[in-house]
């Protein structure tokens, strides 16, 4: 594919590229947007860049994993508020004003690459935790993220560093459920 930078993930109608290898994923529900707005599920199109990596200590060793990684706790969070000060950003519990837990008893958020979509100035409305998981299971989209098989994710966090682009092309019918 030209233009393609071996060390950014790409996404294509048929995977994501990086490093290389093609990597089967799932976008959200509500599709590629370019106006990505809170709750319509869809991915927001544009050039993202990696800003930190969130995995769960109890279910991940840490030596599997960068340096830079951080573990997720019992407590911690991420605002989805958009009238919430703390809107798109780690929280921790309690916490009154709509949130995801980062702490899941299902394996989706057992690692997380949190993308710098909408963060760290975050503009209320605009979308909100915006990461690279898990996914569910192979076709089963998400509520706007990137989600892949736990496998390809290792490998993936593996190899990517701070800075690393995540593109994703503009809307085009051709991602739309």
């Amino acid at each position: 594919m030209k233009g393609v930078r071996y060390d950014a993930l790409h996404l294509t109608p048929t995977g994501v590229l990086f490093a290389g290898r093609r990597f089967p994923c799932v976008i959200g529900r509500g599709g590629i947007r370019d106006a990505k707005r809170e709750g319509d599920g869809a991915t927001p199109s544009g050039r993202h860049r990696i800003l930190g990596l969130l995995y769960r200590p109890d279910r991940l060793p840490a030596r599997a994993l960068p340096r830079w990684a951080d573990p997720i706790g019992p407590r911690d969070l991420w605002c989805d508020d958009p009238a919430h000060p703390a809107y798109n950003h780690p929280v921790r519990a309690p916490l009154k004003a709509s949130h995801e837990r980062l702490r899941r008893a299902d394996p989706m958020y057992d690692l997380i690459l949190v993308t710098d979509w909408n963060y760290p100035k975050a503009r209320p409305g605009k979308g909100s935790a915006i990461f690279v998981h898990t996914w569910r299971r192979p076709g089963y989209p998400t509520a706007g993220c990137l989600a892949f098989a736990r496998e390809d994710l290792l490998w993936i966090a593996a190899r990517v560093k701070i800075g690393t682009e995540i593109v994703v092309p503009p809307a085009s019918g051709i991602f739309d459920p």
